[in-house]
């Protein structure tokens, strides 16, 4: 049943991540049950065919949980601690401390039900068109009996282990990503400062070794100071935070992330934290 995804589905949290899932399931023929802290963000949903649940977990078999950290997570999950019960799968893909993703998939697992953290490597936009990635972690049996909804919430899929692991993986993967950024910020800075036209520079970095997706998805909002939010900077900013607190546990050292660290609360500072993490860019510019 799970595979063909003839049960409910619920997602909870609308905010970029969640509504850009909800937009996917609808496009997909599901009618996914929703809930946001504020009802009114659900409107457009449901009049694209979506239902609102008070109580996902009490309506649906799925509930995809998309919100802002993991302490967020935890307040949802205790608002609805009674109603989690045996069969119920919760996919948890906000970006979020590996070690309460562990938390969460034992507590659950004492109810009955499965956790599975899965946080989607892209932005709600990249969501919305399918191109995203997810990384999963936690029961393998579950992953694999929930063949119908990966494809729907990204291109590609990836099992990463035991649960924990798809958070700990989401953190290097915006770890590379967000230095991607800044760095293609950085070099637009650069040419920009030596009288090349940024756009031009654009042009020639795509078709070098330099490349990277960045430059595809950002490159022209740097360039145009389109800072149409896609996803939040100060968002990313949060997962900058998370990497240092897991290098910190490790002593390991991550002196690249302290410095975007840096920068990005320098654009935060500007007003910019509330837009598109391209505006990273602005930490140059001032």
């Amino acid at each position: 049943m799970l595979s063909a995804l003839t049960g409910r589905v619920g997602v909870v949290g609308l905010g970029l991540m969640g509504t850009a899932i909800a937009q996917r399931l609808i496009e997909s023929h599901l009618r996914p049950y929703v809930w946001n802290r504020t009802q009114e963000k659900a409107a457009s949903l449901i009049a694209s065919g979506a239902v609102w649940s008070d109580c996902p977990p009490c309506d649906c078999e799925i509930v995809i949980i998309s919100l802002f950290s993991s302490d967020v997570v935890d307040e949802v999950l205790q608002r609805w601690q009674h109603s989690f019960r045996r069969g119920l799968i919760v996919i948890d893909t906000t970006t979020g401390r590996p070690e309460d993703s562990e938390r969460f998939a034992e507590w659950l697992r004492q109810k009955g039900a499965i956790y599975l953290d899965a946080p989607i490597s892209g932005s709600s936009e990249q969501t919305r068109r399918g191109e995203a990635t997810v990384i999963v972690s936690g029961n393998e049996d579950a992953f694999k009996a929930l063949t119908g909804i990966w494809p729907i919430l990204g291109r590609n899929f990836f099992f990463a282990g035991k649960s924990g692991n798809a958070a700990r993986m989401k953190l290097v993967s915006n770890l590379v990503l967000g230095l991607n950024r800044a760095a293609l910020a950085e070099g637009l800075t650069l040419a920009e400062g030596m009288g090349i036209s940024p756009g031009s520079a654009l042009e020639i970095l795509r078709g070098s070794p330099a490349y990277s997706r960045q430059m595809d998805t950002k490159g022209h909002k740097m360039i145009q100071r389109d800072y149409t939010v896609q996803a939040k900077l100060s968002q990313h900013m949060k997962d900058v935070r998370l990497m240092l607190e897991a290098a910190e546990r490790l002593t390991l050292s991550l002196p690249l992330t302290n410095t975007h660290l840096q920068l990005l609360q320098r654009a935060e500072s500007l007003g910019y934290g509330n837009v598109d993490n391209s505006a990273v860019r602005e930490a140059y510019r001032q």
